[in-house]
Protein backbone atom coordinates (compact mmCIF):
# COMPACT_ATOMS: atom_id res chain seq x y z
CA UNK A 1 0.00 0.00 0.00
CA UNK A 2 1.70 3.36 -1.13
CA UNK A 3 0.37 6.70 0.55
CA UNK A 4 0.59 10.02 -1.87
CA UNK A 5 2.09 13.09 -0.87
CA UNK A 6 1.29 16.53 -1.90
CA UNK A 7 3.41 19.46 -1.17
CA UNK A 8 1.71 22.91 -1.55
CA UNK A 9 3.58 25.67 -3.88
CA UNK A 10 0.51 27.91 -3.73
CA UNK A 11 -2.53 28.25 -0.81
CA UNK A 12 -4.58 27.60 -3.94
CA UNK A 13 -5.31 24.36 -4.26
CA UNK A 14 -4.02 23.13 -7.78
CA UNK A 15 -6.77 21.42 -10.24
CA UNK A 16 -6.22 17.78 -10.83
CA UNK A 17 -6.70 16.03 -14.00
CA UNK A 18 -9.41 12.97 -12.50
CA UNK A 19 -7.63 9.77 -11.25
CA UNK A 20 -7.34 6.58 -13.31
CA UNK A 21 -7.81 3.50 -11.39
CA UNK A 22 -5.16 2.50 -9.51
CA UNK A 23 -2.77 -0.54 -10.19
CA UNK A 24 -3.48 -3.11 -7.66
CA UNK A 25 0.45 -2.74 -5.66
CA UNK A 26 -0.79 0.59 -4.84
CA UNK A 27 -4.48 0.16 -3.91
CA UNK A 28 -5.94 0.17 -0.06
CA UNK A 29 -5.95 -3.15 1.22
CA UNK A 30 -9.02 -3.80 3.75
CA UNK A 31 -8.27 -7.29 4.08
CA UNK A 32 -6.70 -9.72 6.74
CA UNK A 33 -3.10 -10.32 6.19
CA UNK A 34 -2.25 -12.83 3.90
CA UNK A 35 -0.08 -14.95 6.07
CA UNK A 36 0.11 -14.57 9.56
CA UNK A 37 2.12 -16.16 12.79
CA UNK A 38 0.72 -15.98 16.23
CA UNK A 39 0.08 -17.97 19.09
CA UNK A 40 -3.46 -19.27 19.44
CA UNK A 41 -6.69 -18.01 21.97
CA UNK A 42 -9.19 -20.05 23.75
CA UNK A 43 -11.37 -18.24 21.09
CA UNK A 44 -9.08 -20.33 18.39
CA UNK A 45 -9.95 -23.38 20.05
CA UNK A 46 -12.69 -24.87 18.29
CA UNK A 47 -11.52 -24.30 14.75
CA UNK A 48 -7.81 -25.89 15.97
CA UNK A 49 -10.31 -28.70 17.28
CA UNK A 50 -12.20 -29.31 13.98
CA UNK A 51 -8.57 -29.13 11.82
CA UNK A 52 -7.48 -32.05 14.74
CA UNK A 53 -10.13 -34.55 14.43
CA UNK A 54 -10.12 -34.46 10.89
CA UNK A 55 -6.91 -35.26 10.87
CA UNK A 56 -6.31 -37.50 13.82
CA UNK A 57 -10.27 -39.61 14.31
CA UNK A 58 -9.71 -40.66 10.64
CA UNK A 59 -6.30 -42.20 11.20
CA UNK A 60 -6.93 -43.39 14.86
CA UNK A 61 -10.28 -42.91 15.72
CA UNK A 62 -9.12 -40.62 18.79
CA UNK A 63 -7.58 -37.09 19.18
CA UNK A 64 -4.40 -35.84 20.93
CA UNK A 65 -6.80 -32.91 22.37
CA UNK A 66 -10.34 -32.91 22.93
CA UNK A 67 -12.34 -29.53 22.43
CA UNK A 68 -12.42 -29.02 26.16
CA UNK A 69 -8.26 -30.04 26.62
CA UNK A 70 -7.75 -27.76 23.66
CA UNK A 71 -9.41 -24.47 25.71
CA UNK A 72 -7.90 -25.87 28.78
CA UNK A 73 -4.27 -25.44 27.28
CA UNK A 74 -4.78 -21.91 25.31
CA UNK A 75 -6.23 -20.19 28.59
CA UNK A 76 -3.32 -21.42 30.95
CA UNK A 77 -0.60 -21.27 28.34
CA UNK A 78 -1.31 -19.92 25.16
CA UNK A 79 2.57 -18.53 24.62
CA UNK A 80 3.40 -22.35 23.93
CA UNK A 81 0.99 -22.75 21.01
CA UNK A 82 1.38 -21.30 17.46
CA UNK A 83 -0.85 -21.04 14.73
CA UNK A 84 -0.42 -20.65 10.96
CA UNK A 85 -3.01 -17.88 9.63
CA UNK A 86 -3.77 -17.46 6.22
CA UNK A 87 -6.05 -14.37 5.41
CA UNK A 88 -7.64 -14.86 9.06
CA UNK A 89 -8.56 -18.92 8.61
CA UNK A 90 -6.27 -21.15 10.57
CA UNK A 91 -4.77 -23.35 8.40
CA UNK A 92 -1.94 -25.38 10.93
CA UNK A 93 -1.50 -25.34 14.53
CA UNK A 94 0.98 -26.63 17.24
CA UNK A 95 -0.10 -26.73 21.35
CA UNK A 96 2.01 -27.21 23.82
CA UNK A 97 2.60 -27.19 27.56
CA UNK A 98 5.13 -27.08 30.12
CA UNK A 99 6.29 -30.58 32.26
CA UNK A 100 8.81 -30.62 34.90
CA UNK A 101 10.17 -34.37 35.00
CA UNK A 102 12.39 -36.01 32.57
CA UNK A 103 10.15 -38.38 31.10
CA UNK A 104 6.30 -38.04 29.96
CA UNK A 105 3.70 -39.60 31.86
CA UNK A 106 0.08 -40.33 31.82
CA UNK A 107 -0.46 -37.15 33.65
CA UNK A 108 1.70 -35.48 31.15
CA UNK A 109 -1.62 -35.54 28.44
CA UNK A 110 -3.37 -33.22 30.80
CA UNK A 111 -1.62 -31.08 32.85
CA UNK A 112 0.33 -27.75 32.56
CA UNK A 113 3.51 -27.27 35.24
CA UNK A 114 4.58 -23.65 35.25
CA UNK A 115 7.76 -24.49 37.16
CA UNK A 116 8.66 -26.41 34.25
CA UNK A 117 11.72 -26.26 31.82
CA UNK A 118 10.19 -28.70 29.74
CA UNK A 119 8.06 -27.68 26.79
CA UNK A 120 5.19 -30.72 25.91
CA UNK A 121 3.97 -30.70 22.30
CA UNK A 122 0.81 -32.29 22.58
CA UNK A 123 -0.13 -31.97 18.78
CA UNK A 124 0.89 -30.65 15.18
CA UNK A 125 -2.38 -30.24 12.95
CA UNK A 126 -2.64 -29.28 9.06
CA UNK A 127 -5.84 -28.33 7.61
CA UNK A 128 -6.34 -30.85 4.97
CA UNK A 129 -7.10 -28.85 2.43
CA UNK A 130 -3.09 -27.46 3.05
CA UNK A 131 -1.22 -31.18 3.40
CA UNK A 132 1.70 -32.07 1.38
CA UNK A 133 3.08 -28.29 1.02
CA UNK A 134 5.28 -28.09 3.35
CA UNK A 135 3.32 -26.40 6.23
CA UNK A 136 3.89 -28.69 9.06
CA UNK A 137 7.75 -28.26 8.43
CA UNK A 138 7.12 -24.77 8.44
CA UNK A 139 5.48 -24.61 11.57
CA UNK A 140 7.71 -26.56 13.30
CA UNK A 141 10.61 -24.45 12.40
CA UNK A 142 8.68 -21.67 13.74
CA UNK A 143 7.99 -23.27 16.86
CA UNK A 144 10.88 -24.52 18.31
CA UNK A 145 12.37 -20.76 17.05
CA UNK A 146 9.32 -19.24 18.92
CA UNK A 147 10.27 -21.28 21.84
CA UNK A 148 14.15 -20.93 22.13
CA UNK A 149 13.04 -16.89 22.56
CA UNK A 150 11.38 -17.96 25.98
CA UNK A 151 14.53 -18.30 28.24
CA UNK A 152 12.65 -21.18 30.88
CA UNK A 153 12.18 -22.97 28.22
CA UNK A 154 15.39 -25.13 27.68
CA UNK A 155 13.61 -28.35 25.88
CA UNK A 156 10.50 -29.81 24.13
CA UNK A 157 9.32 -33.55 24.30
CA UNK A 158 6.77 -35.38 22.38
CA UNK A 159 5.91 -38.76 21.69
CA UNK A 160 4.51 -39.73 18.47
CA UNK A 161 4.05 -43.46 16.43
CA UNK A 162 7.24 -45.18 15.17
CA UNK A 163 5.88 -44.12 11.68
CA UNK A 164 6.67 -40.30 12.23
CA UNK A 165 9.95 -40.57 14.31
CA UNK A 166 12.18 -39.89 10.72
CA UNK A 167 9.62 -36.62 10.45
CA UNK A 168 11.12 -34.96 13.87
CA UNK A 169 14.63 -36.48 13.91
CA UNK A 170 15.07 -34.13 11.04
CA UNK A 171 14.27 -31.41 13.34
CA UNK A 172 16.93 -32.49 15.94
CA UNK A 173 14.16 -34.73 18.17
CA UNK A 174 16.01 -37.98 19.09
CA UNK A 175 14.35 -40.85 20.50
CA UNK A 176 14.77 -41.49 24.22
CA UNK A 177 12.80 -44.87 24.20
CA UNK A 178 9.27 -46.01 24.41
CA UNK A 179 6.99 -43.49 26.24
CA UNK A 180 5.24 -44.85 29.22
CA UNK A 181 1.98 -42.82 27.71
CA UNK A 182 -0.26 -45.31 25.99
CA UNK A 183 -3.80 -44.26 24.65
CA UNK A 184 -6.03 -47.26 24.17
CA UNK A 185 -4.28 -49.58 22.15
CA UNK A 186 -1.68 -47.21 20.42
CA UNK A 187 1.92 -46.76 21.73
CA UNK A 188 4.35 -44.21 21.53
CA UNK A 189 8.38 -43.57 20.83
CA UNK A 190 9.33 -40.57 23.25
CA UNK A 191 11.51 -38.18 21.28
CA UNK A 192 13.34 -35.21 22.96
CA UNK A 193 15.10 -32.02 21.49
CA UNK A 194 18.08 -29.53 23.24
CA UNK A 195 16.56 -26.12 21.49
CA UNK A 196 20.18 -24.96 22.30
CA UNK A 197 21.37 -27.65 19.77
CA UNK A 198 17.75 -26.88 17.84
CA UNK A 199 19.42 -23.24 16.96
CA UNK A 200 22.38 -24.40 16.26
CA UNK A 201 21.00 -26.49 13.39
CA UNK A 202 18.89 -23.78 12.07
CA UNK A 203 22.01 -21.50 11.82
CA UNK A 204 23.54 -24.38 9.85
CA UNK A 205 20.61 -25.45 7.63
CA UNK A 206 20.51 -21.51 6.40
Amino acid sequence: MSKQSIHWLTPVAPSLPPRGPEPPSCQRRHTLPASEFRCLTPQDATSAFEIEREAFISVSGMCPLYLHEIQHFLTLCPELSLGWFQEGRLVAFIIGSLWDEERLTQESLTLHRPGGHTAHLHVLAVHHNFRQEGKGSVLLWRYLGHLGSQPTVRRVVLMCEDPLVPFYQRFGFSPVGPCAVTVGPLTFTELQCSLQGQAASRRNSC
